[in-house]
């Protein structure tokens, strides 16, 4: 994967970034990632991308339920091998700015935003017998022993071969009869009440579909096969192996290919079988190779001449009946899920047992009538399996446990297994859970109630294990399982929205929080109460400094300017009282337009008052900054360059009317009609034209007022430049007090007798003093 981006930012500097402008890129296979953001986690993933060249062999860890990240640069590369791949859905998140930010509006998050190029390359073998950098390397196929199955079938437990029965008992003087029917077995007692335990089991066997393999020392074949049910274990034997021949190491992983230093199970098969406990949904690969008896211990083996042939067989064992765990015991029961009515997300909905003892109409159910009964274990477990389906992996599962007393149960959840106390995903009960994981809440809960929640649950098969007292007749506990959109409903902080990936195939839920909160679900108090009702009088407040330009325009009876400073104030005051959340007048779309709009419209009509030309151009100018301002207000209102378009606009306004003036009132100042070249000659002239235009600059301002307004002008660049999310209420409201405080210094500048002597009755003067002295002559 090679990433391209405008961010030129080198590998030492990363350390320096903080998190809220720090940019990463976030993978995750099955549901779309959540980055980690505490403090070890992050001085983890600066740390780690330090060394030069392409990330992946030793940067990306190889845990499934682990989000691996890493930090954006110009040009990033992400390599990862066979055996870091998973099959399955693989998400790409891009990160930019980690922690809790306030989206107070637009406003201020107008970060610069960065383009980013991606290119994925997938390379594979035609086919799935084959692999290897150069695909010459065979991965077998396992298949079926019994010759009435299919023997190129690798869903084992979908299979119905050899199916045998098992019987325990926990007194042996007494006799039991088994009676075998097509439906399974029946237990019928003869002698007495005596207490049994039966075990109802359904065994596949299979093996190579050649009776013998032969390895050369040194070598290593693999082979695969789909597990597609819950099972209770998986065996792997070897026979046919003589006892003084070489080790057999037998090495598996789930769902990628496993090496001799990666892998999750590994063993010498030569003598005991090795057995996987509760395997996971998915595909198993599985290697093979042969070592020294003096080599065990060694990770790499040196290659001998010598072959060694052996059969393997695997079996794969589950329960019946309904029935699952250990010894076939505990109970396991189904959910069905139903859509939700007038769902806030596509894919909400809850889940109830499909045996017909609960109802549909109910998003919950009783949990004491679906639990296992044990008179010999001082704990029982009780199963229930969901499927998440596909499309909805940014969803969350919401699970819920309520009682009239307090909770004795833990719960544990695993995906694509059956949970236990040994191996589980996520674990909760009322003393502790497993809230290590940012993919994991358990929130709320008290001494009768736990409630928990799975974010972007991956879409497959979800087990969920409650362990319970053996006992429980004088409790009453519901319980519900849940698909929802965003977590606690944005915990009332903020608004639930839903959207899709850039495939238009996964469905995936957000929060976007109030004007005091933040977070992944708005839980994040940012701004106190206080200090809310401290900024929003700041923010309404500072537009009073309108008053100052707008009393002086008025005072000069120049009404136009008078009414486009007070409408901006008020539009101002009017569009962040709706902002802050404290009274709309009209839509905040339209408020945010006129805000904006007026202000442009203020700092430039200011610079186009300065330039003291005729009502008519001062029309025409007018006009054509009406339709310049509107246009940046309309489609991009919030953009940091807009303060320099709109001065840029404004200066060239005062540009053109002086030059319109100038053009006008000193037109008798004639250049000669030959350009002289010779520069010393042409020094007077030049100098004689820059004192003139001085002299008439410094009749016109004043230069102390001129001075105050483009330092505060300066200063409300500045502040605009300051801005971010935790400051933005200081320092826009400094940039409304200083904007219009910069208005009212230069229209202080000005020299109000210049200001009332137009250039059109100079023109006049002049016109009529070169007519005949026989006209008398108006002064």
């Amino acid at each position: 994967m090679d990433f391209a981006a405008d961010i030129d930012l080198q590998r030492e500097r990363l350390k320096g970034i903080p998190r809220n402008k720090l940019a990463i890129i976030c993978l995750m296979n099955s549901n779309p990632p959540i980055p980690d953001i505490s403090d070890s986690y992050l001085d983890n993933l600066l740390s780690n991308s330090l060394p030069d060249g392409p990330f992946g062999n030793s940067n990306i860890i190889n845990q499934p339920n682990l989000v691996q990240c890493i930090p954006f640069q110009k040009n990033t590369t992400l390599v990862l091998t066979n055996d870091q791949v998973s099959p399955g859905v693989w998400y790409i998140g891009y990160f930019h700015g980690l922690g809790p930010a306030r989206t107070q509006s637009k406003m201020i998050s107008r970060g610069k935003a960065h383009l980013v190029s991606t290119r994925i390359t997938v390379r594979g073998c035609a086919t799935s017998a084959f692999w290897g950098p150069y695909c010459n390397q065979t991965v077998d196929m396992i298949g079926c022993s019994q010759p009435s199955i299919d023997n190129n079938s690798r869903n084992l437990l979908d299979l119905k071969a050899e199916r045998r029965n098992s019987l325990y008992t926990r007194e042996h003087n007494r006799r039991i009869n088994i009676l075998s029917r097509p439906n399974g077995l029946v237990e019928q007692e003869v002698a007495s009440n005596a207490t049994t335990l039966v075990r109802m089991e359904n065994s596949i066997s299979c093996s190579i579909s050649n009776d013998s393999i032969c390895i050369r020392q040194g070598d290593m074949k693999f082979y695969f096969l789909d597990v597609v049910n819950l099972a209770l274990q998986f065996k792997i034997t070897a026979t046919n192996f003589g006892a003084l021949g070489p080790s057999l190491i037998c090495y598996l992983r789930h769902n990628a290919f496993p090496q001799r230093d990666l892998h999750d199970y590994s063993g010498d098969i030569s003598h005991d079988p090795l057995v996987v406990k509760l395997p996971n949904i998915g595909r198993w690969y599985i290697a093979i190779e042969t070592v020294n008896k003096t080599q065990t211990n060694v990770t790499a083996s040196t290659p001998v001449l010598d072959t060694t042939c052996f059969s393997l067989k695997w079996q794969l064992t589950g329960c019946l009946n309904g029935k699952t765990g250990t010894n076939c015991s505990w109970e396991a029961y189904g959910l069905h899920r139903v859509p939700k009515r007038s769902p806030s997300v596509p894919f909400e909905s809850y889940y109830v047992p499909t045996d017909g003892t609960a109802s549909l109409e109910d998003s919950h159910f009783y949990l004491e009538q679906f639990l296992s009964n044990s008179s010999h274990e001082q704990f029982a477990w009780t199963y229930f399996f969901l499927d998440v389906p596909q499309g909805s992996a940014g969803a969350l599962i919401h699970v819920q446990l309520k009682s009239d007393k307090d909770l004795n149960y833990e719960l544990y959840s695993k995906y694509g297994g059956l949970p236990s106390n040994d191996t589980w995903d996520y674990y909760a009960s009322r003393t502790s859970s497993s809230n290590g994981s940012v993919f994991f809440s358990l929130q709320n809960s008290t001494d009768s109630d736990m409630d928990l929640s799975i974010f972007y649950a991956k879409e497959g098969t979800w087990c969920f294990g409650v362990k319970h007292p053996s006992d429980t007749a004088n409790s009453q506990t519901y319980m519900s399982i849940s698909l929802q959109g965003c977590h606690r409903n944005c915990n009332q902080k903020g608004v639930c929205h839903s959207s899709v990936d850039e495939s238009g195939l996964t469905f995936y839920s957000f929060c976007t929080c109030d004007r005091d909160h933040g977070g992944f679900d708005c839980s994040d108090e940012l701004v106190s109460p206080n200090g809310h009702i401290w900024q929003s009088v700041f923010l309404i407040a500072s537009n009073g400094a309108a008053i100052l330009p707008a009393f002086w325009a008025l005072r000069q009876k120049a009404f136009a300017e008078w009414i486009l400073y007070t409408s901006s104030g008020i539009s101002s005051a009017l569009y962040h009282s709706c902002d802050v959340g404290t009274w709309c007048i009209l839509s905040f779309r339209v408020l945010q337009f006129l805000d904006f709009w007026l202000s442009f419209m203020a700092v430039v009509g200011t610079f186009i008052y300065m330039a003291t030309i005729d009502e008519v151009s001062k029309r025409a100018m007018h006009t054509a900054v009406f339709i310049l301002t509107a246009l940046l207000a309309a489609t991009g209102a919030t953009r940091s360059a807009n303060i320099g378009i709109v001065i840029a606009i404004g200066s060239v306004g005062l540009l053109m009317g002086w030059l319109l003036e100038f053009s006008t009132a000193r037109r008798f100042i004639c250049w000669p009609s030959r350009i002289n070249l010779n520069m010393p000659q042409s020094w007077p002239s030049l100098r004689t034209l820059f004192q003139i235009t001085l002299e008439m600059v410094n009749k016109r301002f004043r230069w102390i007022f001129l001075l105050l307004g483009f330092m505060t002008l300066s200063f409300a660049a500045i502040s605009w430049k300051l801005e971010s999310n935790n400051n933005y209420w200081i320092w826009h409201s400094i940039w409304h007090i200083t904007i219009y405080t910069s208005s009212f210094f230069f229209l202080c500048s000005m020299r109000v007798s210049t200001r009332n002597s137009s250039p059109e009755s100079n023109y006049e003067l002049t016109r009529q003093d070169s007519m005949p002295r026989s006209e008398p002559r108006e002064t």
